[in-house]
């Protein structure tokens, strides 16, 4: 657990095991301790570098520079400090859309690419409003009971909050702590209405993975059907009945399906290439 000053900010990192290294990226408004349920399954055979974006957790909340290529630019910059020259690269949510601009600034750095609940961007994209997103913001008017549910309701299905409440409710509550300020929030929102990477899809040649999930309110399922028609032999892992955050509610299927492709795909094999 460390801070490395990459490109003008601190950013808060934290590595996980030992191997080739896999770095991952997590979106708006949350932090690498949003990784929970993969550190432990997947450090066992890779080295994990997991960060909190700019303005997200115990990184610097900067008054601006929040678009999705500077967020790339901070990702490259850490993978530099840490001595990383070619990663796998998973994205969740804005960190899939980070980990796609990673890949087109710089395809040599990226082994494989997995975008998990995201989208490219653009006209074409399937977006919710701006409300969907600050929904489970606290605000006037409404009790931490309501928030909680609330936000609760927007990333699982009802089957995994009936099922996990107390845990869920705990989680939420530990992370209040480190929730960014609204002018860090807004700027992350800003970057991901602003970006547009539907163009390049056709372009990525990296092996990549697609998950996504039926239910996802945040980030609506046709995003991930067209990134995995879109990228050239894309595997697409979906998961019917899961929310937005299906790397918890579907860990398991999620980890498997990942050690699985990053097996398949090993940076020693390429670099013999």
């Amino acid at each position: 657990m460390s801070i490395a000053r990459v490109n003008g900010i601190d950013l808060y990192y934290e590595v996980h095991g030992t191997g080739e290294p896999v770095v991952l990226i997590m979106g708006l408004g949350t932090n690498a301790t949003a990784w929970g349920a993969q550190i432990p399954a997947l450090s066992r055979e890779y080295k994990l570098i997991a960060f909190d974006n700019r303005g997200s957790g115990r990184s610097e909340k900067p008054a601006n520079g929040y678009t999705v290529p500077q967020m790339a630019d901070d990702t490259l910059s850490l993978m530099d400090q840490l001595g990383v020259g070619e990663a796998h690269v998973f994205g969740m949510s804005m960190g899939g859309m980070i980990a796609q601009e990673v890949y087109h600034r710089r395809p040599e750095r990226v082994r494989t690419l997995i975008l998990a609940g995201t989208l490219a961007g653009g006209p074409m994209a399937t977006l919710p409003s701006a409300g969907t997103f600050l929904e489970f913001a606290p605000r006037g008017g409404r009790t931490l009971a309501d928030t909680l549910e609330s936000g609760l309701r927007m990333f699982y299905s009802d089957e995994f909050i009936a099922a996990n409440r107390g845990r869920l409710v705990q989680r939420a509550i530990s992370q209040m702590g480190m929730f960014p300020p609204g002018h860090a929030l807004q700027g992350q929102f800003r970057a991901v209405r602003g970006y547009n990477a539907f163009s390049k899809l056709r372009k990525i040649t990296a092996p990549t993975l697609v998950f996504g999930a039926t239910g996802d309110r945040i980030v609506p399922f046709p995003n991930q059907e067209t990134l995995a028609e879109r990228i050239p032999n894309a595997r697409f892992v979906p998961f019917e009945g899961a929310g937005h955050g299906f790397i918890l509610e579907r860990a398991e299927a999620v980890n498997r399906a990942t050690l699985s492709f990053l097996r398949e795909h090993p940076i020693a094999q390429a670099v013999a290439k």
